[in-house]
């Protein structure tokens, strides 16, 4: 079966004057994936099957609640909480029934601290989004390769944040080579140093503003520079503050 790519998000988010347009692409799918979770599709019985196996991380319960359903949060943490209290019934039970010997304490409840972690570190969103993401990011390296007019996009765009340069650059040998490889970690490498340069000097500019020397002269491009530098340095990205 053929890979499915993405063409038309990645092209529409490298055409957007944002930090990084790797941020836009998966705050949307993470958007797209809250609204999901508390749409109509939260009483499917495969959907709730796998909300009741893999739960919320921390920041996406408060995306799933902030929804205002509240009806459909609590059915969805009423048969969560129901599954992971049988889970964790059964383990204790099964548990409490073995006998260790004096070096092997810790193998009896092994089981249960697996369950636990295992169910702490699971999310039905981050499941949902991690999937497409990953085309995501073959898709831009497939249009680097493919597309001359992306590669200008890309040359000419703000950069990235630090993650998804990292992304970008610890995939890119999986997904091409010989000449296209070394042409995009070229590129990657000198958009990410040219704009981080240039959000240290908004910062700089930002901070020297706030000297009475200063106080009468332009902002610059500096007056948002700390919701831009939070999006470079920690993929916090707000739409409404990037522009």
């Amino acid at each position: 079966m053929k890979e499915q790519l993405y063409t038309i998000p990645v092209n529409d988010a490298f055409a957007k004057e944002c930090e990084c347009p790797v941020c836009a692409m998966y705050k949307e799918l993470e958007t797209n994936a809250v609204s999901f979770t508390m749409g109509p599709s939260y009483m499917e019985d495969d959907i709730r099957a796998m909300t009741d196996k893999a739960g919320f991380c921390e920041k996406h319960m408060m995306q799933v609640f902030e929804q205002g359903n509240k009806l459909g949060m609590a059915l969805v943490l009423h048969t969560h909480v129901k599954k992971t209290n049988e889970d964790i019934r059964k383990l204790i039970e099964q548990s409490s029934g073995k006998k260790t010997g004096l070096f092997k304490k810790q193998d009896k409840n092994s089981a249960l601290l697996e369950y636990i972690k295992q169910v702490d570190n699971d999310c039905f969103i981050c499941n949902r989004i991690n999937e497409t993401f990953k085309r995501y990011i073959r898709t831009i390296h497939y249009l680097w390769e493919k597309d001359e007019v992306f590669r200008s996009k890309y040359k000419t765009s703000k950069g990235l944040c630090l993650k998804h340069y990292g992304m970008l650059l610890e995939l890119a040998p999986v997904n091409l080579s010989g000449n296209a490889l070394d042409t995009f970690v070229e590129a990657t490498n000198k958009i990410y140093i040219e704009n981080m340069d240039r959000m240290e000097k908004d910062l700089s500019w930002f901070i020297d503003k706030f000297d009475y020397r200063h106080k009468d002269e332009p902002w610059r491009t500096s007056k948002d520079a700390i919701p831009r530098a939070m999006t470079k340095m920690a993929g916090i990205y707000d739409e409404n503050i990037q522009e």
